[in-house]
Order: C-alpha cells, then sequence, then structure tokens
C-alpha cells in the first residue's frame, strides 16, 4: 500500500512537471494610456530567449511556459514584465517614459544614436543611402513611425508619426517646421535629401513648450543647408518644391443634393416614416476628404451614414424577433432647450457555421477608370480579404465589364482559395464605361445559382463611373429594381477619388436591397469585409421600416436627424411592395430624432397654423403624459414577402447629457459633427472643440480604435472645414 501511495505521488508530481513545463500561446493586446493599440511592440520571452512584435492592432501571439517571464518594450515607453500564469490571454497596457528620448537630430540620410546628453538628444552620422525627408527617419528615430500612402489612403505623401501614436486612420501627425516656416507633410517628403543639414524631433514637452498645443503630436523641425527655404509662404514653398495644390472641391465627383429634414409638428405631420440605413460611406469617404486635408462637399455628408459607421452596445434580441428595440432620450448637445431621442436596434447574432451557405457573384469594374492604385489594385487585394472568410459550402463567380461584360470565373467552392484568388490576380483596366451588361450578367449567373435558404448576392465593386442605358440613373434604377425581384441582394463596394460618382452608388443600393460602402484603404476593406463579413453580407431581416408617433402633448416639434433619402410616405408602411433597409448579423442600427419640448419657445419653428376646424388629430381626451411617442417597426425575413409588425411606447422621460450612456454622448456627437459639416442652419452651436469633448466623453468599448480616430479626424478638420 506504501508503495502505491508512493508512486501515485511521483506520477501527481511528474503530470505536474509536465504541465507546468509544456508551451501554449500566449496571446492579446497592447495598448498605450490612452487605450489605442500599440503596433511593433517587441515581447520578449526571457526563458525561451524567443520574441515576436504586435501587428497594427496591437495584437500579439507567443508560445509560453506557466512561469515564465514576458518582457513588453516599446521605444518612448517604460518596459513592462508579465508572468505567464494561468491565463492564454495577457492584455498589456504601456505608459510613456519621460525619461527616455524626448529629442532626435537626424543628420543628412539617416540616423544612429550615440550617448545622451543633457538635452536628451542623440546625435547622428550621415550614411550613404538616399532617401526622403521621411522615409530617412524610418526605423532610425526612436518613437517614429512612416506610413507609405499607397494601398493606404490616398495621401499625397508618406505619414509620419511620433511615438507611435497611430490609429486606423493615418492623420495623427506632428507638425513639420522647414528652416523656420511651419509646412505640411507632403512639403516635408518633397524636400531634397541633399539639401538636409540636420533634422530635430520633439516630442511631448520638449514640443509644447516651444510651440504650443499645436504641437501635441510632435515636431519635426529640418534645417538646410544655407537656410534655402527661410521666409518662404506657404505658396513660395509649394512652388519651390514643384507641388501642384490639391483642388478643394473634387470637380468631377458626383453626389446628389438633398435638403435636410426640417422641424414638423405632430399636430400637423403626426407620423414619421422611414427606410433603415445601415450603409456607411459617407464616412469613409468625408475621412478621406479630411485625411487630404481637402473640403468636404456638402452633398457628400449624410449624417446617419456617419452615425451608424460606429457600433453600439445595444442588447442581443430575446424574443422570436431578429433584433431588439432600444431608445433613450436626453438633452440636445447643439441646441440647450431640445432633446435627442436615439432609435437603436440590435441585429441577432448568428454563429458563423450556423449562417446559410452563400451564392456569391463579384461583379468588378475594370474599365480604364479604374487604373489608379487606389482603384483596380486595392479592390483586388480587399476581394481576398472577403475570400478568406468563405467556407467550403460557399461558391464565388466573378463576372467583370469594360467595353463588354464576361465571366472570368464560374462557380468555384469557398475552399478553393487559390483558384478564386488567382484569377483576381489576373484582373486588368481597360475600355469603356457599360455597366449594363455586367449587371445583367451577374444577376442572371446568381440566379442560375440560386440556393433557397442561402445567401444569394452580387458583390458590386466600381468607381460608379459607368453608364446603364441612354438615361444612366433612371434607367440603371428601373433595372436594378427589376433584379430586385429575383431575392439576390447587392453590397455595392465603392473605390477611387477624383471622379467618383457617389450617386449612382447610392441609387443602386437603395434599389436593390442592397448595402454600400466606401473603400478608402486596406483597413477599411479589412474592416467592412473581414471582421464585419457577417453583417456586410449576412440579412436576418429585410424591408425593414420605422413609424413613429409623437404625442403632441410632449411634443412641441420633431426632425429626423439624416435619412433625407430613405423617408417614406406614412401609407408606404404597411404596403409591403415599398422597399426597405436590410439589418445584417449583429447589426447595429441608429437613428435620432430632435425633440422641441412642449412649451419650450424655439427660433427653429415656423408660425403654427390655425386650429383646423374639419380635422382634428387629438381625439383622444387621454393627455398619455407618461408617453412621448409610440414607434412601429415592420420587417421581412430574407426570404419573405409578408410583413411582422412590432410595437413599443417610450416613456416620457429623459435623463441629464452628462448622465446618458456613453452610445448616447457619441452618437450625439457624431450627428453634431455631420451638421457642421452640412452647415446645418438648425443648430446653434457649431463648436469643433465641443464636439470633441462630447465624443471623448463617450469613448468606450473601443478596441479597434475607430472613434478615436474620429475625435482625431474632427480635430484636424478644424483647418479644412
Amino acid at each position: 500500500m506504501k508503495s502505491l501511495k508512493l508512486i501515485s505521488s511521483a506520477i501527481a508530481m511528474l503530470i505536474c512537471f509536465v504541465t507546468i513545463a509544456q508551451e501554449r500561446t500566449i496571446s492579446g493586446i497592447v495598448s498605450d494610456e490612452t487605450k489605442q493599440p500599440l503596433p511593433g511592440v517587441t515581447v520578449f520571452n526571457q526563458t525561451s530567449k524567443k520574441n515576436v512584435a504586435t501587428d497594427f492592432d496591437g495584437k500579439y501571439s507567443i508560445q509560453a511556459k506557466t512561469g515564465d517571464m514576458l518582457v513588453f518594450s516599446y521605444i518612448g515607453y517604460k518596459n513592462q514584465n508579465q508572468k505567464v500564469q494561468n491565463s492564454n490571454t495577457i492584455n498589456i497596457k504601456l505608459l510613456p517614459d519621460n525619461q527616455t528620448l524626448s529629442e532626435v537630430v537626424v543628420l543628412g540620410y539617416g540616423v544612429s544614436s550615440s550617448e545622451y546628453e543633457d538635452r536628451s538628444y542623440a546625435r547622428a552620422e550621415r550614411r550613404r543611402e538616399k532617401k526622403d525627408a521621411a522615409q530617412a527617419l524610418k526605423g532610425k528615430v526612436a518613437g517614429i513611425q512612416v506610413q507609405n500612402s499607397m494601398g493606404y489612403s490616398a495621401m499625397p505623401s508618406p505619414t509620419v508619426s511620433i511615438r507611435a501614436n497611430e490609429s486606423v486612420s493615418p492623420k495623427n501627425e506632428p507638425m513639420y517646421i522647414i528652416d523656420g516656416v511651419p509646412a505640411k507633410a507632403n512639403q516635408m517628403a518633397k524636400i531634397n535629401p541633399n539639401d538636409i543639414d540636420n533634422v530635430s524631433v520633439l516630442k511631448d514637452q520638449a514640443a509644447t513648450s516651444i510651440y504650443g498645443s499645436k504641437a501635441s503630436n510632435g515636431v519635426v523641425v529640418i534645417s538646410t543647408k544655407n537656410e534655402i527655404y527661410k521666409n518662404l509662404s506657404e505658396k513660395e514653398l509649394d512652388k519651390k518644391l514643384n507641388i501642384m495644390p490639391i483642388p478643394t472641391e473634387p470637380t468631377q465627383e458626383d453626389y446628389d443634393a438633398f435638403i435636410e429634414n426640417a422641424f414638423e409638428s405632430p399636430k400637423t405631420a403626426p407620423l414619421s416614416t422611414f427606410s433603415i440605413d445601415v450603409d456607411n460611406a459617407s464616412y469613409t469617404n468625408i475621412r478621406r476628404f479630411i485625411n487630404n486635408g481637402q473640403q468636404v462637399p456638402k452633398d457628400a455628408v449624410r449624417v446617419e451614414e456617419m452615425v451608424n459607421f460606429f457600433k453600439y452596445t445595444y442588447p442581443q434580441p430575446k424574443n422570436e424577433h431578429p433584433f431588439s428595440i432600444n431608445t433613450e432620450v436626453s438633452d440636445s448637445p447643439w441646441n440647450k432647450n431640445n432633446k435627442i431621442l436615439k432609435i437603436g436596434l440590435q441585429g441577432k447574432n448568428i454563429p458563423t457555421n450556423d449562417l446559410p451557405a452563400s451564392n456569391l457573384v463579384f461583379l468588378i469594374d475594370v474599365s480604364g477608370s479604374m487604373s489608379d492604385m487606389n482603384k483596380l489594385p486595392l479592390l483586388k487585394q480587399s476581394m481576398k480579404i472577403l475570400v478568406n472568410e468563405l467556407r467550403a459550402k460557399d461558391k464565388v463567380a466573378i463576372v467583370v465589364y469594360a467595353g463588354a461584360a464576361g465571366m472570368v470565373l464560374p462557380p468555384t467552392s469557398g475552399d478553393e482559395k487559390k483558384t478564386i484568388i488567382d484569377a483576381l490576380n489576373k484582373l486588368q483596366s481597360g475600355g469603356s464605361t457599360a455597366g449594363g451588361a455586367g449587371i445583367e450578367l451577374a444577376y442572371k449567373t446568381a440566379a442560375e445559382n440560386f440556393i433557397k435558404g442561402g445567401n444569394n448576392r452580387v458583390i458590386l465593386a466600381t468607381d460608379g463611373d459607368f453608364n446603364v442605358g441612354s438615361s444612366s440613373n433612371s434607367d440603371m434604377e428601373k433595372l436594378i429594381e427589376e433584379k430586385r425581384k429575383t431575392g439576390v441582394f447587392l453590397t455595392c463596394l465603392g473605390y477611387g477619388m477624383g471622379n467618383y460618382k457617389d450617386s449612382k452608388m447610392e441609387i443602386l443600393a437603395d434599389k436593390g436591397n442592397g448595402n454600400y460602402a466606401y473603400i478608402d484603404n486596406i483597413q477599411e476593406a479589412n474592416r467592412f469585409l473581414g471582421k464585419e463579413f457577417k453583417g456586410s453580407m449576412f440579412a436576418i431581416a429585410k424591408d425593414v421600416k420605422i413609424q413613429i408617433e409623437f404625442n403632441p402633448k410632449q411634443v412641441q416639434a420633431y426632425r429626423l436627424i439624416g435619412y433625407e433619402n430613405r423617408k417614406l410616405r406614412p401609407e408606404d408602411f404597411k404596403n409591403d411592395a415599398i422597399d426597405a433597409g436590410e439589418l445584417g448579423s449583429n447589426h447595429t442600427v441608429t437613428a435620432l430624432y430632435e425633440i422641441v419640448p412642449a412649451g419650450v419657445k424655439s427660433d427653429y419653428l415656423a408660425e403654427q397654423p390655425d386650429p383646423l376646424k374639419y380635422t382634428k388629430t387629438e381625439t383622444n381626451s387621454n393627455n398619455y403624459s407618461n408617453e412621448l411617442a409610440t414607434i412601429k417597426f415592420r420587417y421581412k425575413k430574407p426570404d419573405g414577402d409578408k410583413s411582422i409588425e412590432m410595437v413599443q411606447v417610450i416613456e416620457n422621460k429623459s435623463v441629464a447629457l452628462d448622465k446618458a450612456s456613453d452610445d448616447m454622448k457619441f452618437s450625439s456627437a457624431v450627428a453634431w459633427f455631420g451638421l457642421k459639416l452640412r452647415d446645418s442652419k438648425l443648430i446653434a452651436d457649431k463648436s469643433s472643440e465641443e464636439i470633441v469633448k462630447l465624443a471623448k466623453q463617450g469613448n468606450s468599448n473601443d478596441g479597434e480604435g475607430y472613434k478615436a480616430e474620429f475625435i482625431r479626424l474632427v480635430e484636424t478638420s478644424k483647418q479644412y472645414n
């Protein structure tokens, strides 16, 4: 018996030893003090001597055993040690190291560090290797990253980030000073390296103490031999560097004009009816303009698409319906006496394995207008992201059009990824832009391979510069409405700039059971076609309509913020022949109303008409004092023809904005910025500082960094809009 106990103890010790010694995968996210992911952080296992670096999203994965010590290091930040214990997930937040380099001087063509000096900067020796001024810093200066513009966005020059304070957007630029003259990134990048004497990089207090708050992202100070750019104006500097000015308005781009919604009285307009909108193309397009230092065209701004770019924390549905309904009322941040009603829908999250099989047809524009790097080349890389999401039961066909339409890949199983990608790689641009034949062939292919109960979808990728019939837009609208009857859904992906036709893309998406995204860089492609693949490509409800009736005892006037192109007539609500928007798996939809409460004086209201003699909108003596409004929803199942109705009462209950949810604060800030860009006459306060302040208060659940990026866009846009 004693021997058995000894053997058992020995076995237990051996199992324990093996368990401790067994390597496993440790993963996590490394972020900075502002909760933004840090790319390029070194993760070092002191035991195995292995090391890895975090990717663009701050993510890492490394092999380690229980008891191993991981060291997280990044220039400009304090090292952090973390012992591996039971958990396989270790998330780290690095803090700035104020004792490290606060300034680096780059001489000539490169940099190499030397001893620290009293002013905390390192000096460098020249290298016999020609680079431009921006690339001379890359990988050589502590805490600096340089991002090439190609495939990232249409930036005119590389983007420099100091202390890697980087997000999805490339617009976290430092200040640039050339021979004492404030300059822009594209000017800095154009300087001949042979003319450079030295480059000083200032960070943190060393930057702001000299140049003020504008230097919060750091300062790059360039001195040239003989100070050849000293005392030049911005235009003179452009001329000397042979820089062509960027047009403030892209004259060849096309946007539908519309008038923003006005305030309406519930006594004369008791019902507000509209289709949901899950598109977010307007936001990414606006981001492109701001990142390029261009004025945002007023008609490019669709506020609802800006708001719906972001995801909010609504609960999953708990009943038989495919989405949950969530409402909240708080103060208007731009008109202090008014209220904001937020309506949020949360689509049911269906596990990927439970999603129906997909029958996809890629309809790709290969006409001559698609030759730019941010068009067909970016398009092909985008489609590869989508291909990686496909399963064996999914199938893909590829149809292209230019002067004529043709099939370059017949329906192919999703597990034959190499075959699909090889077909994409062979695509080249050239020819005219007759898109009608391409649409016909794509829908024909989708119909011939239709999967009953499946996800049947045409994915159109183009710059929108194509023709359908003799009167383009009207003929295209008729064609796409006819194709909608086949049960095939539509996704429109927009690319490019300069000749971009947003108006055509919006018509296609609105009329064709579709959704619409503008892909301005590969990160956006990864978001829409990769991370949000289920919501973008799998509809769980179609023709979703909202109708709201406000209580005139509590509401003097109301207006729907955005959705101008999605408004419906009251009688359209119950008409199942009327098309409306689609909701995808785990997708959210947010709509905002601005309300003038009863008894509040407002400068934005027209003179009210006299009471009606023959028609009365108030027939019930009950004043419903505890009800603000009644809201109704109608939707169809993806393969259904008859709509289902949901009804919910909204309480007459409001909370102060500082007590409101983060979602209310952030969505209101986004809408506020959109109204400012549209130069709305219905907002009293247009302060960018206040928009930023509110957005920061509502910035939570931002693991991807999109909300932080929005805040930086607002700050950047002040100089352009």
